[in-house]
């Protein structure tokens, strides 16, 4: 049994003072213990909260982080940005993915994310051609989530076909070609693979509704059990909704609603062209609305009418996609901050009538939102949940002397640096004061990755 203690540490049911935390030898907290003393206790450095959950990630893309940047053309948008992250995924090797991916959630955790949802839609080899085992690539980016140490739901893409109206697959298109037996089978070799491990679930993402037909995402989750965690993007581009209104009749999140068993399970990727009536909708199934705020607004995808979904008690979480950047008090600052543009009001992330911290606010409704769509017991720090952790380092914050909240509303709108200090997955310490036992060696094979993807 590992026994910490915290002066201070966010709790469900708000901040406490003087918590001891029983961790078992499973990597489950036993029991949290408010107001006790330190005796015999690892005393922790700094504010205690449960890590942040990365709803949604695309590895590879790490390889391409800031090279899309360069104007070639009259006019750039999410659909010319694609055309270079085919060229990227159509140069990427199971090996340099595997230390792509093992790179950058050491970069995760380092930054305060405790697990990550791969949406994993790398399939074949370059040519199109099929791998011996054709889980090959999602077995690489398990073992790159073991080598990290980071709690990984791993989620393989269904992919068959270019439109809506059931367009071939083209040109890098064709590493991502899958069909409904081909990934209920990939998805038997992970749950074979990864046995009773608890630092990772399997579940599956449906690429999109231009991507697979409804029919389709229907039989493919035969293959799942009732909790598995079911992640889609929808209504990320205007030309995705005009597509779809076109080919059915109806909006892309209608579509879906209408033929599909969306529950609380399922996690609608960006969303961003939801009309206030389909808000409603998405809140009353309980499924997670996964904002990636840096990457939608590095494609200039638009801006999710946030207010709208708290109003309706919706629940949200965040994600680092296309991984330009990772910092998940970046991501929840730029959530608020476009809301406020848009809106030209403050605290838009704070219920209609409600008042208190922003920062608070959003760091909550991410961490709660947590467990059913990643398929694991985290975010929260309560017995029975994964020990999870991350610690703030108070040197790094704004100001001194804070407290509570305040640590988060500096974190999240006024330190110069991710606070973050120290980093525990599944009651393992990780990250001690900034740093990962593994990232010199792993940044090492990741720049060679990268050398090696150059030369093609």
């Amino acid at each position: 049994m590992k026994k910490l203690w915290a002066s201070s540490a966010l709790l469900p049911a708000g901040w406490a003072a003087n918590v001891g935390i029983d961790i078992a030898e499973d990597g489950n907290i036993a029991a949290v213990h408010e107001g006790i003393e330190a005796a015999q206790r690892e005393r922790l450095p700094g504010p205690l909260l449960a890590g942040v959950a990365n709803l949604h990630s695309h590895a590879f893309q790490r390889g391409m982080a800031g090279l899309a940047e360069t104007l070639l053309r009259g006019a750039d948008n999410f659909w010319t940005w694609r055309e270079a992250m085919y060229r990227c995924a159509m140069r990427v090797s199971p090996e340099q993915l595997q230390a792509i991916a093992a790179y950058l959630f050491i970069e995760m955790l380092k930054s305060g994310y405790t697990n990550v949802t791969e949406f994993h839609y790398l399939h074949h080899a370059p040519d199109g051609t099929a791998y011996t085992n054709p889980a090959e690539l999602s077995l690489r980016t398990i073992e790159a989530a073991r080598q990290a140490g980071i709690g990984l739901t791993m989620l393989p893409s269904l992919y068959c076909q270019g439109g809506f109206a059931g367009e071939t697959l083209r040109g890098g298109q064709q590493r991502f070609a899958t069909d409904v037996g081909m990934i209920q089978e990939i998805i038997r070799r992970l749950r074979e693979h990864v046995g009773r491990d608890p630092q990772c679930s399997v579940g599956l993402a449906p690429h999109s509704l231009r991507a697979v037909p409804v029919g389709l995402i229907n039989e493919a989750l035969t293959a799942l059990g009732p909790d598995d965690p079911v992640h889609i993007h929808i209504a990320e581009q205007t030309r995705e909704v005009e597509d779809c209104m076109a080919a059915t009749g109806r909006s892309p999140v209608a579509h879906l609603l209408c033929h599909v068993p969306v529950d609380q399970r399922w996690c609608l990727i960006h969303g961003t062209h939801m009309t206030a009536d389909e808000i409603r909708d998405v809140a009353a199934t309980q499924a997670v609305i996964g904002f990636c705020p840096i990457t939608e607004a590095n494609l200039g995808d638009g801006i999710f009418d946030l207010p709208a979904l708290i109003e309706a008690n919706g629940r949200f979480g965040i994600g680092t996609d296309s991984n330009v950047m990772i910092n998940p008090f970046e991501e929840l600052r730029w959530l608020e901050y476009v809301q406020r543009l848009r809106h030209r009001q403050r605290g838009m992330a704070v219920p209609p009538g409600q008042s208190g911290s922003i920062g608070g606010a959003l760091y909550r409704a991410v961490t709660s939102s947590a467990a059913l769509v990643a398929g694991r017991r985290i975010g929260q720090i309560a017995a029975g949940y994964r020990a999870d952790f991350c610690v703030l380092d108070e040197d790094l914050l704004s100001l001194p002397d804070l407290a509570g909240d305040a640590w988060l509303d500096s974190a999240m709108f006024a330190a110069r640096t991710n606070p973050v200090r120290d980093v525990m997955v599944g009651g393992v310490w990780l990250v001690h004061a900034g740093h990962h036992a593994g990232e010199e060696a792993a940044k090492m094979k990741f720049d060679r990755a990268m050398r090696e993807i150059a030369d093609v």
